[in-house]
């Protein structure tokens, strides 16, 4: 079994090819239901991200025309919003986290005749942000309603091919997978790591095997993503539980350090290889989200639970080409905005 093991993580480990668009995610769980969510943005590029913080009672659509779903947002929520036209990844003020990561591979559901209601990309994470308290909730939902993505090209043509982690204040998490049209979810709070290809199930193999060969004594260090998921399963299981809020917060940003990719990185004949771009941490339970930018020193905060969500709030906006060198809680650098416009 061993054997099998093995040969099964050597063959899914070369199949997971060089990771040219890495992204990396960590889940980290402590007492008095402490979860703490982190991860890093990859690209080959810059990728201009602005935070966009939402109150409750708007009124939105997955697409502007046809059959599409239809929602007014329950919760508040900060979101990353990247070229300011699609959302990456949030949090909501229940402490729910999603996140979207690059995944090589991803055939999504579509509805060429228009009986599936469609979403598209740019607003999928706010759909779930805005509706959802809990991994269960958002189970339950996926179960009874079917439905399709748009998606369009961008960055000169890239496809935008992801799949998804949600997390909730429990430390449950829920990863999504599109693969050949179908949806494929994976829930459990030992989910606690997810990076790119190749398909979850695979890298829960890979894996399993260096678990057997024990990172105490050697661990994969290349850029690849099983290379990277097996680095940060290692890590996050050896933090101590017991600490607080701000010290957990910090192991989690010092894990995302063993799992990012210098900047400028380079090797001969990769010419698309991504370097980390910037890096986010999430704590569900005081509700306070971090941010960071690869190029600057320190990483600013967004107080979630100091704000006003209240239906009729305004929409507001840090645009980080204006504001550098952050590093402090930004609230009040927030200034009210008009809604990002999705690109459709």
């Amino acid at each position: 079994m061993k054997i099998r093991v093995f040969l099964f993580a050597m063959l899914t480990a070369l199949l997971a090819g060089t990771g040219v668009h890495p992204c990396s995610r960590v889940v980290f769980q402590g007492k008095d239901s402490l979860t703490v969510v982190g991860r890093t943005l990859d690209w080959r590029t810059p990728i201009p991200t602005n935070l966009y913080v939402y109150p409750r009672g708007m009124q939105k659509a997955g697409m502007p025309s046809g059959n599409t779903l239809h929602w007014t947002s329950k919760y508040g929520s900060v979101l990353a919003v990247s070229y300011d036209g699609g959302v990456t990844e949030g949090m909501n003020e229940m402490g729910l986290v999603m996140n979207a990561l690059f995944c090589k591979g991803t055939v999504y559901a579509t509805s060429h005749d228009g009986k599936l209601p469609v979403m598209s990309l740019a607003v999928l994470i706010s759909y779930f942000l805005d509706n959802f308290a809990t991994v269960a909730e958002v189970e339950k939902w996926l179960a009874e309603t079917p439905f399709a993505i748009y998606g369009e090209s961008f960055d000169e043509g890239t496809t935008a091919a992801l799949h998804w982690a949600v997390t909730d204040r429990s430390g449950m998490t829920l990863v999504m997978e599109f693969r050949d049209g179908k949806l494929n979810t994976y829930a459990s709070r030992d989910y606690q790591v997810l990076t790119n290809n190749p398909p979850f199930e695979q890298m829960l193999a890979i894996d399993a095997y260096w678990q057997q060969m024990g990172g105490t004594n050697t661990l994969p260090g290349t850029v690849r993503s099983a290379d990277r998921f097996v680095r940060a399963s290692f890590f996050i299981d050896h933090i101590p539980a017991d600490v607080d809020n701000r010290t957990a917060a910090a192991a989690v940003l010092s894990v995302l350090g063993t799992v990012s990719v210098p900047l400028g990185y380079t090797v001969e004949g990769e010419p698309n290889l991504s370097s980390t771009q910037w890096r986010s941490v999430a704590d569900t339970k005081s509700l306070l989200y971090y941010f960071g930018f690869s190029s600057q020193f320190a990483a600013f905060w967004i107080d979630l639970k100091s704000l006003d969500l209240t239906p009729g709030a305004p929409v507001r906006k840090l645009d980080t080409s204006k504001e550098t060198d952050l590093s402090f809680c930004v609230n009040d650098r927030l200034v009210s905005a008009k809604p990002f416009t999705p690109m459709w």
